[in-house]
């Protein structure tokens, strides 16, 4: 079982923007070669910080609106959110160092 919860355009708000955790967002797509190979990346920061940060998938093909309101042109891209707010941002497929020390910075308690 997935560890990054599916968010889409209807629960975006209650889920990321009103979390009281941080929030890493993955924005891709079924058919995006990259964003299968940093699929397993993302649910192991998934797995490793649970209770610190959230992490939520948004499939960009069936939720538009929130791709689009975000300015996403490639994919993947994810994105961190602290608090409501866009704070970082990684584009492509990432080694899981990078993607820990980016998201190391918005933890409390590291």
């Amino acid at each position: 079982m997935s560890s990054a919860l599916p968010v889409g355009d209807a629960n975006f708000q209650s889920e990321v923007l009103d979390s009281e955790l941080p929030v890493l967002v993955d924005f891709w797509a079924p058919w995006c070669g990259p964003c299968r190979m940093v699929a397993p990346v993302v649910e192991e920061i998934a797995e490793q910080y649970t209770g610190k940060l959230k992490v939520v998938k948004v499939n960009t093909d069936e939720n538009p609106q929130v791709a689009s309101q975000y300015g996403i042109r490639s994919i993947p891209t994810l994105m961190v959110f602290k608090g409501g707010s866009k704070v970082d941002m990684v584009v492509g497929a990432v080694p899981k160092t990078t993607l820990a020390t980016t998201l190391e910075k918005y933890m409390d308690g590291k």
